[in-house]
């Protein structure tokens, strides 16, 4: 990982297949430097091969939806970063549809492959995955709850807490439900695994790694928070939004330093999921306050 992480350096004491100690790398190891267990779940979910298997269903179920489902144009839905990063291949003569997810997966299986780490993930990791994911889009609900409440004495507020997802035209649920997943990927792709190291790696140049990982996910986060208010469909910007969307940026960007680049998808696409069509208007608020 950018950030200096020694995963696949440790992972390398056993052999390709996971099941054998290699201890030609006994000598490569200090006395008091840690050693990460091989079938550890928080080791191996942060690995490409556990990200790979874990977002995969999302993308096949985001492109399909994307293609087959309209509204009421003829352009398939797609989420707003997904626009842009295609745009952005359109402009080197890549416009075939398939490369995007191509990209994005090719890339992890080519990490999984020089990273040599182990070829197997079990179903338990993958179902601790999604459970972690939304554990952490429901505390960040819990987040965007606490911050109505604050700014309520000062100004007014919009009646629900704001989608992370950069906003569609005329959506439906079904529509949102396949944006949010689009969401969760490709903003992810362009705000998380882009951005936020592209700024790392500029103030690593003038700032120890610590204060540059701080910089880097302050600044990515605000440019996260201010693309919903981009474009035809961007929404009209007010504080309450943007102050919420710069700490889900910052969330998800601290979510992927800590915990790789799955859990920050699946956290985005079940946060925006939850507040986009699980949690009716103000049913949370009502929970909170025991019913009253």
């Amino acid at each position: 990982m950018w950030f200096g992480s020694d995963e696949s350096h440790y992972d390398r004491r056993f052999d390709r297949y996971g099941d054998r100690y290699d201890d030609r790398y006994d000598d490569r190891f200090d006395h008091d430097e840690e050693w990460h267990d091989p079938d550890d779940y928080w080791f191996v979910s942060r690995q490409p091969l556990a990200v790979f298997l874990f977002i995969v269903p999302m993308i096949a179920a985001y492109e399909l939806g994307a293609h087959y489902i309209n509204t009421g144009s003829a352009e398939p839905v797609r989420n707003g970063a997904d626009y842009w990063l295609r745009s952005g291949l359109a402009r080197f003569g890549l416009s075939q549809p398939w490369l995007l997810p191509a990209v994005l997966l090719g890339g992890l299986a080519v990490w999984q492959v020089f990273g040599r780490y182990r070829w197997r993930v079990s179903a338990g990791t993958l179902v601790g995955m999604l459970a972690e994911s939304l554990a952490y889009g429901m505390c960040l609900v819990l987040i965007g709850e606490a911050q109505e409440k604050i700014f309520r004495e000062f100004e007014p507020v919009p009646v629900s807490t704001p989608q992370a997802a950069i906003a569609l035209p005329d959506s439906v649920d079904l529509t949102q439900a396949i944006s949010f997943l689009g969401a969760g990927i490709y903003e992810e792709v362009l705000f998380r695994a882009a951005l936020l190291p592209l700024c790392f790696v500029l103030f690593r140049t003038v700032a120890s790694r610590r204060v540059a990982i701080c910089l880097a996910v302050v600044v990515s986060s605000l440019l996260f928070s201010g693309a919903h208010y981009v474009g035809a469909a961007g929404d009209n910007f007010n504080v309450f939004g943007f102050v919420f969307r710069a700490i889900a940026g910052a969330v998800f960007a601290i979510v992927m330093v800590l915990r790789g680049f799955g859990i920050s998808v699946g956290t985005h696409a079940a946060y925006d999921i939850l507040v986009g069509i699980l949690l009716p208007a103000n049913l949370l608020e009502t929970w909170l306050s025991g019913g009253s």
